[in-house]
């Protein structure tokens, strides 16, 4: 194998599979790299066996072939060569890699090792704009859980729905929903996507709204493709949470404010909130006002914020944290939040139901 290749073009390509590489694996070949130049173009391929992105490195095949590499390594080696045209080609075991006067020689691994990507079936697929799905990820990933043993809570779900799509994540303290509409219609259909993968896509994305990206789904895997890549993961498989019955559209209280407002509140308190602290901020409602209070050991703080609210006045409390990253992914000058006792959830939710964020309050102590 033998390929010339501008280190900008190589080194964007190995940023999007590096994506892909397997953190911690006794399986050393899944801290490779492929670099397949056996066909008509350079590919660059990562496979973590959970998670696999290809994507095509523009250059110049002068003699074909593959080879593996130590991505951290090879990965290193590019990022520091001068900005010019890369050459890399294989000697036996070694791959050599010139760039001007630098030249190196690292260890190469059989392609014959490596863990390719697993062929996905195309027939059952939707197409929206690379935009969309950024925003749909961004706006509800931070609502999946951390916690490994949660199984089903650590992705989101999809869904296809006539003409619309739905992502959903949750973790047992929150639901985040959010809901687009597509351009053309589309047989129903429900998946369960890990956060990692979501995550990692949402950052190749382009978020472009003239550029499209197209998903494809099995009973087991999902496939992406936009651009010159392509990015294949698992499902998680199983049933997913009744999210519909949870999403209740009774209330006894509704609240009206302006966001950044609201936003602004909640950031200032918690700077007296420290990481291991679990102090909530306790709103209370009143005709025309909202005050947020909140007492830690670093200080207490005290603010109102006006609004128009419809129903009782009473007392609830929150994650401050919660409420932000709601706040955060919403774009609305105002919202509407709607509460039913200091107990049950609060909903914060649009008129023509595109977003929902549910966020469980917490016990507190009555401040007088």
């Amino acid at each position: 194998m033998k390929i010339r290749i501008s280190k900008e073009n190589l080194m964007k390509a190995i940023q999007i599979v590096s994506r892909a590489v397997s953190g911690k694996t006794t399986m050393s070949i899944l801290q490779c790299i492929l670099i397949n130049a056996s066909g008509t173009e350079i590919c660059l391929i990562a496979n973590d066996m959970e998670l696999g992105i290809q994507t095509v490195a523009q250059g110049i095949i002068l003699e074909g072939g593959m080879i593996a590499v130590d991505a951290q390594i090879f990965s290193n080696i590019i990022r520091k060569l001068p900005d010019n045209d890369v050459s890399i080609s294989v000697e036996g075991e070694k791959v050599m890699i010139t760039c001007e006067n630098a030249k190196f020689a690292i260890l190469g691994r059989d392609a014959s090792d490596f863990a390719f990507l697993p062929e996905i079936d195309r027939s059952v697929g939707i197409r929206l704009s690379q935009y969309t799905l950024r925003d749909m990820i961004t706006r509800t990933i931070f609502s999946i859980s951390g916690n490994e043993s949660n199984g089903m809570m650590t992705g989101e779900m999809m869904e296809i729905i006539d003409q619309h799509i739905r992502m959903v994540a949750l973790d047992g303290h929150r639901i985040a929903t959010r809901k687009a509409e597509l351009r053309d219609s589309y047989d129903n259909r429900k998946v369960i996507i890990p956060g990692k993968t979501l995550q990692e896509i949402s950052k190749i994305l382009s978020g472009d709204t003239e550029r499209n990206v197209d998903i494809f789904f099995t009973d087991k895997h999902v496939l992406f493709t936009f651009d010159d890549t392509i990015v294949v993961s698992r499902l998680i498989e199983g049933e997913y949470y009744k999210i519909d019955k949870m999403l209740s559209s009774n209330y006894k209280t509704r609240i009206i404010c302006r966001r950044r407002e609201l936003l602004d509140c909640l950031d200032r308190a918690t700077l007296l909130v420290k990481e291991e602290d679990k102090k909530p901020v306790i709103i209370m409602i009143r005709e025309n006002e909202m005050e947020l209070r909140i007492n830690t050991t670093i200080g207490s703080m005290d603010e109102t914020v006006a609004i128009r609210r419809e129903g009782e006045d009473f007392n609830i409390g929150f994650n401050p944290k919660f409420l932000i990253d709601a706040l955060r992914a919403i774009d609305e000058e105002e919202i509407s939040m709607y509460l039913v006792s200091p107990k049950a959830p609060c909903f914060i939710r649009d008129a023509e139901d595109m977003y929902c964020y549910l966020i469980l309050p917490v016990n507190f102590i009555t401040i007088d």
